[in-house]
């Protein structure tokens, strides 16, 4: 591997799958202010919202992952401009 090609601040993190509790440790330069106790150790954490161990493509299931509302919000504003028309 080529010497001095990854920044400095490239260092282990902790992401965890918001939707499922899942976390895995990887290399990262994302900054992060949370901190998280992982195998014994402290790392800095990076939330997010789906991973491969969610998401339905990866896991074969045909379930709709919304944490946040949006297909809801979505509907309920079509359904308006349906009304109108």
């Amino acid at each position: 591997m080529k010497k001095d090609i990854h920044p400095k601040d490239y260092r282990p993190v902790v992401f965890k799958d918001m939707s499922n509790g899942d976390m895995f440790l990887t290399r990262s330069t994302a900054r992060t202010n949370e901190t998280i106790e992982f195998e014994g150790e402290t790392y800095p954490l990076i939330k997010v919202e789906i991973s491969n161990t969610s998401h339905p493509f990866y896991t074969g299931k045909s379930k709709l992952v919304d944490t946040a509302g949006r297909v809801d919000k979505f509907m309920s504003r079509y359904a308006v401009t349906q009304k109108k028309k």
